[in-house]
């Protein structure tokens, strides 16, 4: 049987969206951190080997049991390539060739890729005209907050631009994809350890291979900290609040996370680190915000429902 997700976010849904662009948008501070001591591979194998070993530990805690049936992890470890395994790598590869402004401008078009699989693969999540248009504002605001700079090395490095944009695919598919797990009856928390688990199988003999990490200078304690931050609050906590979202909201509208995390880390730096924000990011901030509030569509179904209604023409009489 097929289950309906809800196209409009309540204000909890909301609420985790906004705590979810805090907890990805703090992971570019913790990776600036982390990547001037180990390479790219070994922080994202243990960025997912410490949120599964984390999420394991909590999950034993509280009692939850995980799935131990073969069609589960089946479908966990499909979701744990497509979430983590596909997109870090070619993130991590197209950011050594392109400018991190122009990264999150190609990351930004997760939720363009993910109106159309959506569109195509579910049959609740279909592509309207609000939307597209809700998407394309909040795409025009992610280029006005990230500012005309960033576009200068768009004809350059052609091949690690088609990679980021290859992780945004991912991700939409991975959305998508993710809806299952409610039907199955995993729970957001098992579904988070599930396909942590299973990417890190993946990933760490991968780094293993590649990075050789036994030959690395030992990180100093600021390493370690931002490794443990992007572990624990960016990945283990932050994919919580993903397939709890995901169930419930859906993947179009569990995606624009992707707008708010250029809008979290700015407002972070102006409210923590003091920085002057100028007049262009308050305007991209309005668009990003219009372009969510029609993909929502609450406004618009407010606006209807407070018209007063249309006269019914009356017959004309015949004298």
């Amino acid at each position: 049987m097929t289950e309906t997700v809800n196209r409009t976010m309540a204000p909890r849904e909301w609420g985790m969206l906004f705590l979810l662009s805090l907890l990805w948008g703090g992971s570019f501070f913790c990776t600036g951190v982390a990547v001037k001591a180990l390479p790219p591979l070994t922080i994202v194998a243990l960025r997912v080997g410490l949120a599964a070993l984390l999420l394991l530990a909590v999950a034993r805690a509280t009692g939850m049991r995980m799935p131990r049936d073969r069609a589960s992890w089946t479908a966990l470890g499909s979701m744990g390539l497509l979430n983590n395994v596909v997109p870090f790598c070619l993130l991590v590869w197209g950011q050594t060739r392109i400018a991190s402004g122009l990264a999150a401008i190609l990351n930004a078009t997760t939720p363009l890729w993910t109106v159309i699989v959506a569109h195509l693969l579910t049959p609740d999540e279909k592509m309207t005209g609000k939307r597209l248009a809700g998407v394309a504002l909040g795409f025009v605001g992610v280029l006005v907050l990230i500012g005309p700079d960033a576009l200068a090395g768009l004809k350059a490095n052609l091949p690690a631009q088609i990679a980021c944009l290859g992780a945004t695919v991912s991700y939409a598919f991975a959305g998508v994809y993710g809806r299952r797990f409610r039907r199955m009856g995993i729970s957001p928390m098992a579904t988070a350890a599930g396909q942590t688990v299973a990417s890190s199988v993946m990933l760490v003999p991968v780094a293993v291979i590649v990075d050789r990490p036994w030959t690395l200078a030992a990180p100093g304690l600021p390493t370690w900290a931002a490794i443990v931050g992007i572990a624990a609050l960016s990945t283990a906590l932050a994919y919580v609040i993903y397939f709890r979202v995901l169930a419930t909201a859906g993947a179009t509208n569990l995606l624009l996370v992707t707008f708010l995390i250029p809008v979290s880390a700015i407002v972070l730096g102006a409210g923590v680190l003091g920085e002057q924000l100028p007049a262009r990011d308050f305007f991209g901030m309005a668009l990003v915000g219009l372009g969510l509030l029609a993909i929502d569509g609450r406004v618009v179904a407010w606006r209807r429902r407070g018209r007063p209604p249309r006269p019914v023409a009356q017959p004309r009489r015949v004298p």
